[in-house]
C-alpha cells in the first residue's frame, strides 16, 4: 500500500488480558507523545475506573500518534464480547484492525468474536503475538492456530496474507522474526503504513458522516465522534442530521477538534478521512449521519446485535431502602436507564405494568454488572432480578442464544468438570492440551444452563481452572437444568449478626456475613448445606448469667464467611429472590421477605 495520504484508521482487537492497553502504552511513548519528564500511568487509554479495577477495557476509546509524518488514528476497543455495541460501531470507523494473540493462549473466543466482525467488514488485518518474552511462549503454533481461525471466519485471500509481528507490549519491542525480540515499537509502525489502506472517500463529494460514539463535556454539552466518510467539516457550517427514525433536522457546528496523543485538539477544519469529535448539534444520537443541508445521499444504518440476557430493575423496597442511596425513586431510576441508551446502544429498557420496575436487556451478565456497578458509585439504590435469556421465534421453532466456551482446566480436575458440563447439557466440541498438566476443553452450551457456572466452576478447579465464553448464535430450546443445588440460610429477624449465633450456624452451612452486619428478615444470609431453605436467627445473643460473661464468645472459631461479588450474586438467586444494590453494600434477599408470605406463595404455586 502506498503512504501517500497522511491518515491511517486502525482498531486494535484482543482478548481480555492479552496486552492491547500495554502495547498501546508502548506506541504512544515511542511516537513522542509524552514530554521526557511527564508522568504517565500504567493502561492510560484505561480511565475508566471500572476499567483499572478489572484490567479490562470496557469503553471505545480514541487516540493518535504521528509517525513519518502520517496521523495513525488509533481506536482501543474493549475485548469482552459483553461489549460487542461498542466493537461493532467503531470497526465502522477504520480501515485495518491490529489483532494482539498470546503468544502462550492463543486466539481465544472473544477474539474470535471481533475478528469476525472485522473480516467481515472487509478490514485489512496486522497480526500481532504479544508476550513473546513469556518462557511458555508458543509462537509457531500460535500462528497456526490464527491461520486456522482466519479460514473458519471465511477470510479473503487477501485477509490472509496478513503480516505477523512478534512483541513485547511490556518490554515495547516488536519484531518480524520470532527468534529476535527487537529493539523498540517501529516495526509495528511501518506495517501499519505498509499494510493498512488509506481511508477512501473523497473531499469532492457532499459531507457524509456517522455518528458512532457520543461523548459529553459541562462546557460545550453533548460531543458526537465519527469519521468523515465525503467531504469535510468547518466551524459555522450547518448540517442536515438525518435521525434513524427517518426524522430530518438541521444543526450548525460551533467546536470541531481532532485527536493528538491522548488529548482532544480544536481544529478549525477537517476532510475525508479524518476522525473528529463535533459539539452543537444538540440531542444528537449514535447512529446519526450528518449530512449537507442539500445533499440527499446517506449512509448505511449502523446495525448490532440485539440482546440475548434481560433483567428486572426495581426501586429498592427492603427495610434498608434510603440509608445510602442518593437516589432513589422510580423517577431517578428511570431517567438514568433511558440516559444509558443514548450512549449504549446494544442495551434496550422497557417500562412495565409497574411504575417501579424496568425490562432491562443486554449482552451477557457483565454488560449488565457494569451498567449497575456504575449506576451504585453513582448513588443509586434499586433491587435487581435473576438474569434471563432473551428466547427468538425462528419460522414458528423457538430457540435460545449459545455460548462457545472455553476451559483451562487442570488435568486433575477434567472429569469433574466434564460432570457438570454435563449436567448442564453441554456439548463438548474440543479438546487440546496448551501446556503440561493443563487441558483446554471447548463446549457449546446454552446461554441458560451456563448461568451460575462460573462459581461452581471455580470451585471444582480449587481456583486454578480459567473460563470464557462468547455468544454463538442461536439454537434449538432445551430443557433447562437445575438451577442452585443448595438451599439458602434466611435471617428470620432483623438486628445485628453476632459471633454466638454465627458459631452455631456455621454447621448448617456457608456463612455471607461476618458477625456485626445488619440484618433483616428474609435477608439471605447464607447456603445450606441442604437442597431446602432454612430461617435462622442470626441476631441471637449469648444469655449472660453470674457463672460466665458475655466476652466468652471472642475465643468462639469461625469460619471465614463467601464474599460475593456483584456477577457472583447475580448468578446465584433464584426467581424468588432478588440483589439489592446499594452504594456500600450488595445483599440478597428473597423477593418475599415475610415467612407467612413465601409458604403462602409456595402454596399457591403448587
Amino acid at each position: 500500500m502506498c503512504t501517500d495520504h497522511k491518515i491511517r484508521n486502525i482498531a486494535i482487537i484482543a482478548h481480555v488480558d492479552h496486552g492491547k492497553t500495554t502495547l498501546v502504552d508502548s506506541m504512544l511513548k515511542q511516537s513522542g507523545v509524552f514530554r521526557e519528564n511527564e508522568a504517565v500511568n500504567e493502561r492510560v487509554m484505561d480511565s475508566f475506573d471500572l476499567e483499572r479495577e478489572r484490567g479490562i477495557t470496557i469503553l471505545a476509546k480514541n487516540t493518535a500518534i504521528f509517525y513519518h509524518g502520517v496521523k495513525i488514528n488509533i481506536v482501543d476497543t474493549p475485548g469482552h464480547a459483553d461489549f460487542g455495541g461498542e466493537v461493532e460501531r467503531v470497526l465502522n470507523m477504520v480501515d485495518g484492525v491490529l489483532l494482539i494473540v498470546d503468544a502462550f493462549e492463543g486466539p481465544m473466543p472473544q477474539t474470535k468474536f471481533v475478528l469476525k466482525k472485522a473480516l467481515s467488514l472487509r478490514l485489512k488485518p496486522v497480526v500481532v503475538i504479544n508476550k513473546i518474552d513469556r518462557q511458555d511462549a508458543r509462537p509457531e503454533e500460535v500462528l497456526d492456530e490464527i491461520i486456522d481461525l482466519f479460514i473458519e471466519l471465511e477470510a479473503t485471500d487477501e485477509q490472509l496474507e496478513f503480516p505477523v509481528l512478534y512483541a513485547s507490549a511490556r518490554n515495547g519491542t516488536a519484531s518480524d522474526n520470532a527468534n529476535e525480540s527487537g529493539k523498540d515499537i517501529r516495526p509495528l509502525f511501518d506495517a501499519i503504513l505498509y499494510h493498512v489502506p488509506s481511508p477512501g472517500g473523497s473531499e469532492d463529494e457532499p459531507l457524509q458522516m456517522q455518528v458512532t460514539t457520543l461523548d459529553y463535556s459541562e462546557y460545550v454539552g453533548r460531543i458526537a465522534i465519527g469519521r468523515i466518510s465525503h467531504g469535510y467539516l468547518y466551524i459555522g457550517q450547518d448540517i442536515a442530521i438525518h435521525r434513524s427514525s427517518g426524522i430530518r433536522e438541521v444543526g450548525k457546528i460551533t467546536n470541531l477538534f481532532t485527536y493528538g496523543g491522548l488529548k482532544r485538539q480544536p481544529i478549525s477544519k477537517a476532510s475525508t478521512g479524518d476522525i473528529v469529535a463535533i459539539s452543537g448539534l444538540g440531542a444528537v444520537q449514535i447512529g446519526d449521519i450528518l449530512t449537507d443541508p442539500d445533499s440527499s445521499a446517506t449512509l448505511p444504518v449502523l446495525r448490532v446485535d440485539e440482546p440475548t440476557l434481560s433483567m428486572m430493575f426495581m426501586v429498592n423496597d427492603s427495610p434498608f431502602a434510603g440509608r445510602e442511596g442518593k437516589y432513589l425513586t422510580s423517577r431517578h431510576l428511570r431517567d438514568r436507564l433511558f440516559r444509558e441508551t443514548e450512549a449504549n446502544i446494544s442495551l434496550r429498557v422497557a417500562e412495565t405494568d409497574s411504575p417501579d420496575s424496568y425490562n432491562v436487556s443486554g449482552r451477557g451478565e457483565l454488560h449488565l454488572a457494569i451498567l449497575i456497578e456504575t449506576m451504585r458509585r453513582e448513588g443509586y439504590e434499586f433491587q435487581v432480578s435473576k438474569p434471563e435469556v432473551i428466547m427468538h421465534e425462528d419460522e414458528g421453532i423457538r430457540t435460545e442464544p449459545y455460548e462457545r466456551l472455553v476451559l483451562d482446566v487442570p488435568e486433575d480436575n477434567v472429569g469433574a468438570v466434564m460432570e457438570r458440563m454435563g449436567e448442564r447439557k453441554g456439548e463438548m466440541t474440543g479438546m487440546t492440551h496448551p501446556a503440561a498438566g493443563t487441558v483446554r476443553i471447548e463446549f457449546s452450551v446454552t446461554t441458560r444452563n451456563l448461568i451460575g457456572f462460573r462459581s461452581e466452576f471455580l470451585t471444582v478447579t480449587k481456583g486454578y481452572g480459567v473460563m470464557s465464553h462468547v455468544f454463538d448464535g442461536y439454537g434449538p430450546e432445551l430443557l433447562e437444568t437445575k438451577g442452585r443445588r443448595s438451599g439458602v440460610l434466611i435471617a428470620s429477624e432483623s438486628g445485628t449478626s453476632t459471633t454466638f449465633a454465627i458459631h452455631n450456624i456455621q454447621e448448617r452451612g456457608i456463612l455471607f456475613i461476618a458477625p456485626g452486619t445488619p440484618v433483616y428478615e428474609g435477608m439471605i444470609v447464607g447456603e445450606n448445606s441442604r437442597p431446602d431453605d432454612m430461617e435462622v436467627n442470626v441476631c441471637k445473643k449469648k444469655h449472660v448469667t453470674n457463672l460466665r460473661s458475655s466476652t466468652a464468645e471472642e475465643a468462639l472459631r469461625l469460619d471465614s464467611p463467601r464474599i460475593m461479588s456483584l456477577e457472583q450474586c447475580m448468578e446465584y438467586i433464584q426467581d424468588d429472590e432478588l440483589v439489592e444494590i446499594t452504594p456500600n453494600s450488595i445483599r440478597i434477599r428473597k423477593k418475599k421477605l415475610s415467612k407467612h408470605d413465601r409458604v403462602k406463595d409456595k402454596k399457591n404455586r403448587a
